[in-house]
């Protein structure tokens, strides 16, 4: 099994649980939103982000946005311990 599928399977492992994901979006612009891990595909992953009543939104990143260190996204277990994911 190669990195990627480790990674999916690790993915699909954890679907429900809380996230923080820490996006790079350019010109030194960092985001880092809560959210779930809602869904995984063989292409992406779906990320739900917590947001204020019902305005919550669905977000897609690909794996490879995680291997090139792009989003970063790390696994929340309790509220005490986090787990990175790469």
């Amino acid at each position: 099994m190669g990195v990627l599928d480790n990674l999916k399977r690790f993915l699909g492992e954890n679907l429900g649980k809380r996230v923080i994901v820490k996006a790079d979006r350019g010109r030194k612009r960092v985001v880092t939103k809560r959210g779930t891990l809602d869904a995984v595909y063989p292409s992406l992953f779906v990320v739900e982000m917590a947001g204020s009543g019902d305005n919550n939104r669905k977000i897609t990143f690909t794996y490879s946005d995680l291997l090139t260190s792009t989003v970063e996204l790390t696994i929340l277990d309790d509220e005490l311990e986090a787990q990175p994911v790469y």
